[in-house]
């Protein structure tokens, strides 16, 4: 009886918290609750995945097996990934569908997977190609869908970090269930991955029917320049200068999350810094990564449209700092700062350029924009693990060229904002 009023309590205040400042009455505090769930469903596959993949194996041999995963997975998706965003741009009436179709795809492989991780081979591969696509799907849907149930008291950036919140304490949430899971059996953290995604499924069509609405909407293209014409009797806008250069800084940033993640997993299990346990110099290095996302997304709360610019070219800068610290003093607590940097620097520049969208793209392609957008930064995500994957196991080494490649991109942001900044100027008229 008591515990099922600490439940009931609980729960009270977890949906008071999600419907805070009309979110609930928007209907934003169901899609909260709906992200929740899909990322503790894709932290069960993770782990489930993770545990057959990587740790069942000497490291040499899980070298292989991830490199294999990424071909398998990786490659294909690498196609299908810029397919996701106009596809859906033809579904614009069947995005709530879209969602559950996403979770109903997800709940049959994690149940198909639950009878082939224990093996390993190969029909796991193209299973998690699968969770993988529908995970991304869902993804740029998600981001298509926030501006719809946006109320009239949050700015998107504020919304989209308390939708992103949400996710990161599911994820914080999920893992040690789904190890608490694999110690049952291999299988079992997949069987809960299924049931959360049924109940995902049926969330899904309990979005508001504005959900569904395309009024007024078009496709949008990315061009750099604003003055650049359109082809005759277009009806595509293009996107400003300013949000350009924010996707480019912030593609490199998930260019450099992506790349830690899988140079680091490899390189700490095979050579643990501080001589510490493989197992504690990882989970060390992902609660640091975690902890720094968490408050990307606390801080983009306070983030406000005027200076989104700037704040993509700090974040670079910050995880320039934080890995060419790392690559010089190579030990436990640079490396977790860097993975900390990191993680807060690719959430706080993801809401900024979601401000960004939002302040510069008319809203008739603003939703096509979120899924652009959301597209280029996952293939960049995949790019930089591969790039971890091929690289010699060495700290300073490998540290150094996620410096160097985030440190040019600053240099190119750098030059890009001051020619924004210049024009901005020239625009300007001047009072006599």
């Amino acid at each position: 009886m008591r515990t099922g009023r600490v439940v009931h309590g609980t729960g009270r205040r977890i949906r008071k918290a999600t419907s805070a400042e009309g979110a609930g009455e928007s209907g934003l505090a169901k899609l909260i609750e709906l992200h929740a769930l899909n990322s503790f469903g894709d932290m069960l596959i993770t782990i489930a995945l993770a545990s057959t993949i990587f740790f069942s194996v000497p490291t040499g041999e899980a070298r292989g097996r991830v490199a294999l995963y990424l071909l398998i997975t990786m490659a294909p998706f690498a196609l299908l990934a810029p397919v996701i965003g106009p596809l859906l741009d033809r579904l614009p009436h069947g995005r709530r569908a879209a969602m559950a179709t996403s979770m109903l795809a997800r709940a049959v492989l994690a149940w198909t997977m639950a009878g082939t991780v224990v093996g390993g081979g190969l029909a796991l591969y193209p299973e998690a190609l699968g969770v993988l696509v529908a995970s991304k799907a869902y993804g740029v849907v998600r981001s298509v869908v926030v501006p719809r149930l946006l109320p009239s008291r949050l700015s998107l950036v504020k919304a989209n970090s308390r939708v992103t919140l949400a996710g990161l304490l599911a994820t914080f949430v999920a893992a040690p269930i789904g190890g608490l899971l694999h110690l049952i059996g291999p299988g079992w953290p997949l069987r809960g991955a299924f049931l959360v995604f049924v109940i995902g499924t049926l969330m899904a069509f309990h979005l508001p029917h504005k959900v569904d609405s395309a009024k007024g909407e078009e496709r949008a293209v990315l061009h750099s320049e604003e003055h650049e014409p359109l082809p005759p009797k277009a009806t595509l806008r293009t996107v400003g200068p300013s949000v350009i250069l924010a996707l480019r800084a912030v593609a490199g940033l998930r260019w450099l999350v992506g790349f830690l993640v899988m140079f680091l997993a490899f390189l700490l299990r095979d050579d643990p810094i501080g001589g510490l346990q493989p197992t504690v110099a990882l989970g060390l290095v992902a609660v640091a990564a975690g902890t720094g996302n968490a408050l990307g997304s606390v801080l983009g709360s306070w983030l406000r449209t005027r200076g989104s610019e700037a704040t993509v070219t700090a974040m670079l800068l910050l995880a320039t700092v934080a890995a060419g610290a790392a690559a010089l003093w190579y030990g436990v607590a640079t490396v977790l700062l860097c993975a900390a940097a990191a993680g807060l620097a690719a959430s706080l520049g993801k809401l900024a350029l979601d401000a960004l969208i939002q302040r510069d793209v008319p809203e008739s392609v603003r939703t096509s924009a979120f899924a652009r957008s959301e597209t280029v930064l996952q293939l960049c995500w995949v790019a930089g693990g591969a790039v971890g994957i091929l690289l010699p196991l060495d700290g300073a080494l490998g540290l150094s060229v996620a410096a160097g490649v985030v440190g040019l991109l600053l240099l190119w942001t750098v030059r890009a904002l001051l020619k924004v900044r210049v024009r901005g100027r020239a625009a300007t008229p001047k009072v006599a």
